[in-house]
């Protein structure tokens, strides 16, 4: 229920015949430990963390170090403070008390400032503690709530308890699944669901199920080992051999969004809160967690503008994630672009690399390579064309250059790096001569290559718009969807030619297709051309070895389209945050069969859960893939054992329709054999039910249907 005020209330009392006044609040006791029905899955967090605020002391702050005056230098003094403070936020009425000495009538040095939010008393303590009022003078700033946990430590020191060593839950425990089956999770209306997918038996195989269990939205980390959860008070992962344990909580009240490293070793938590002032730019918070201690590694706090640089996005103008991380599983950099520079971290002392930024003018975007610590970057036009735009490759941690690129008369730019980071693609957006128009072309970066070798692209018709863009996934090869008809073109391209392996060329054009986005399975090979949205959810299933389209599909409406981690299975969604209809999502194999499908009133998320990269070394795969006849038989005789048992299960429900239509039958017969001396005596005797032995006659009857009178005149009779 909603906060309602006190005129309400009175209201509502009024119209219920209650006289407010004569009632004593403070007399009625509430059942001990009833939480009313309202079940929360922070309870332990308000009963362990209690937030401060909660009793207005989050937002006050203690200043140290001031000068010790006489009563009448008292508003002077107090006129500095406020000065001094007001400029940082909303000091609340009667919020700035400074104590006296009841003896000397002098005050103490020290004074509390309250503020209205939480924020501002932040705020105030990062900018002024060590500010220097004179030279006798440098305040010392802390929050109120500091001093609680202060006074919390005992007088004298205990060793701390030795807990005996319990094991932990193998967190990797769903990948043992005998069934070699993947999990997903989806959310539809307050419900959070953990499904096993069992595509042999045609049918989701339900996990784990929890209301609640969110405020907002889930994510699973990147390698699939957590689930994490949204709360007003902060984040939580979740995970465990047989069910879903919290591991651990991270608090960061009001928290809006949540990115994990890669190597899932560190949680970037991010929130943004409206100032007092309306002129001032939002607060934002973001605090980088250690996952597995909960320990807050580092903390970056300031206006919504010093995050908004490099475009718009995420909340409040923020581009999300605010802080890039380095490709590889070892989480050892991050970066963040700001104005003409980035600032690159890393993460063992969580400082900037060599203590200072990377100083690039007007930097517009950057981008790490998936797997290796290299930044690409692009740089606008600067100067009105005197000086051109640029795409330059930089080596972590030496910041060495390494390949530059010069572009001319650019409006616009992306880059997309291939997985394994061994190609970086550039899409380059070009002003013709006139200015009045533009095309498009590509620059492939080969990375892994001697000097990292640059090859232009141009489509065969260069004015074309470019629809979508992407790389294959482990492969060499990319698609783009071009056009602008209604049916655009869909292009494929190898960066090997059939005598040049250093060679970009065209493999095929398909004509006219309703697709405007493109998903590889993360195996490569094949890939779903899709229609989303405007195109009604039209699916082709293509393979791109054989250059063929194995199967062409709907899912009207569709929103969402996800391949599993291993491309055996894709899921395709339509969510309620696009459409209120059909919410639902289907399951189909990599060659565009459909499996099942599961409808889901206000469905509106759906999320496989990652694998990590396999232990196996590229030859073993390779092996295993020349062998793939040796090791399927021992599947195709479980998919037998499967399909024999499902065929069962059909002839069991069929002879199941079967019984049940032969007892309805027989107890027809029952009662017909009940019902036969009626149909005797109704029949004047005659014995026998057979059609047959009876002689059909044709009978007439006269019936009066009705009668009417008429009065007829004399002349008429007369006639």
């Amino acid at each position: 229920m909603g906060e309602i005020s006190l005129t309400e209330l009175e209201a509502r009392a009024a119209a219920a015949g209650i006289d407010l006044s004569l009632i004593d609040l403070d007399s009625i006791q509430l059942p001990p430990g009833d939480d009313f029905g309202i079940i929360s899955d922070d309870e332990d967090i308000y009963q362990e963390e209690q937030m401060d605020f909660d009793y207005g002391l989050g937002n006050t702050i203690v200043v140290d170090n001031l000068p010790v005056v006489p009563k009448e230098k008292f508003e002077k003094l107090e006129g500095v403070i406020r000065k001094i403070y007001s400029q940082i936020g909303v000091i609340k009425e009667d919020g700035l008390w400074m104590p006296v000495d009841p003896e000397t009538q002098k005050s103490l040095g020290y004074c509390f400032i309250e503020y209205n939010t939480p924020q501002e008393a932040e705020l105030a303590k990062e900018k002024t503690n060590g500010y220097k009022l004179d030279r006798a003078h440098i305040f010392a700033v802390n929050m109120i709530e500091d001093f609680n946990r202060f006074m919390k430590v005992p007088d004298e020191w205990a060793p701390p308890e030795i807990r005996p060593y319990v094991p932990g839950e193998n967190l990797q425990h769903w990948l043992t699944d005998e069934k070699a089956r993947d999990q997903f999770v989806i959310r539809a209306g307050s419900d959070t669901e953990v499904f096993w997918n069992d595509a042999r038996h045609l049918k989701p195989d339900p996990v784990y199920k929890r209301a609640y269990w969110t405020e907002s939205y889930v994510q699973w980390s990147p390698l699939g080992t957590y689930l994490a959860t949204i709360h007003r008070q902060g984040a939580a992962v979740w995970g465990g051999a047989s069910t879903f344990n919290r591991l651990m909580r991270y608090a960061h009240p009001q928290v809006k969004l949540i990115d994990f490293s890669p190597g899932e070793k560190y949680l970037v938590t991010y929130s943004s809160h409206e100032p007092s002032n309306p002129r001032d730019a939002n607060r934002v918070v973001i605090n980088i967690f250690d996952v597995r201690t909960g320990k807050v590694m580092r903390d970056f706090k300031g206006s919504a503008d010093e995050f908004a640089i490099g475009g718009a996005g995420g909340v409040a103008g923020v581009s999300w994630p605010v802080f890039r991380w380095s490709g590889g599983k070892d989480d050892k950099y991050f970066a963040k672009i700001g104005k003409n520079m980035i600032s690159v971290y890393e993460t063992e002392s969580f400082s900037l690399v060599d203590k200072k930024s990377l100083k690039i003018e007007n930097v517009m975007d950057f981008i790490w390579s998936p797997t290796d610590p290299i930044l690409a970057l692009f740089v606008p036009e600067l100067g009105g064309g005197n000086q051109p735009a640029r795409v330059s490759l930089f080596q972590i941690p030496s910041k060495e250059e390494l390949r530059q690129k010069n572009l001319f008369s650019v409006s616009d730019c992306k880059m997309y790096w291939q997985s394994n980071g061994d190609y970086l693609a550039v899409k380059v957006d070009r002003y013709t001569k006139t200015k009045k128009s533009t095309y498009t072309g590509f620059e492939l970066f080969r990375i892994k290559e001697r000097d990292i070798p640059i090859e232009v692209l141009e489509l065969d018709n260069k004015n074309d718009k470019i629809i979508a863009f992407a790389w294959e996934p482990k492969g060499h090869r990319f698609a783009v969807i071009h056009g602008d008809n209604p049916r655009p073109d869909v292009s494929f391209y190898s960066m090997r030619s059939a005598h040049n392996t250093g060679r970009v060329s065209k493999l095929t054009t398909l004509k006219g297709k309703q697709a405007n986005s493109l998903f590889w399975s993360p195996s490569g090979r094949y890939l779903i051309l899709a229609g989303l949205k405007g195109f009604n959810g039209q699916l082709e299933f293509y393979n791109v070895d054989e250059l063929e389209t194995m199967a062409t599909a709907e899912h009207f409406m569709a929103t969402d389209i996800e391949w599993d981690p291993t491309g055996r299975y894709v899921a395709t969604a339509v969510t309620s945050v696009h459409h209120e209809m059909e919410n639902g999502f289907y399951i189909w194999s990599f060659n565009g069969k459909l499996l099942y499908r599961t409808l889901k009133d206000h469905f509106f998320q759906f999320l496989w859960r990652p694998r990590p990269p396999s232990f196996l070394s590229p030859e073993k795969e390779e092996e295993i893939s020349k062998n793939l006849k040796k090791y399927s038989k021992k599947y195709e005789a479980e998919d037998q054992d499967v399909s024999l048992q499902l065929s069962e299960q059909d002839r069991e429900k069929r002879k199941m329709l079967k019984d049940e239509w032969e007892k309805w039958i027989s107890e027809w017969k029952r009662m017909h054999e009940e019902e036969k001396s009626l149909r005797q005596m109704l029949r004047d005797g005659e014995a026998s039910d057979e059609e047959e032995e009876y002689e059909a006659k044709e009978v007439e009857v006269e019936e009066l249907l009705d009668v009417s009178e008429e009065i007829l005149s004399f002349e008429f009779g007369q006639e």
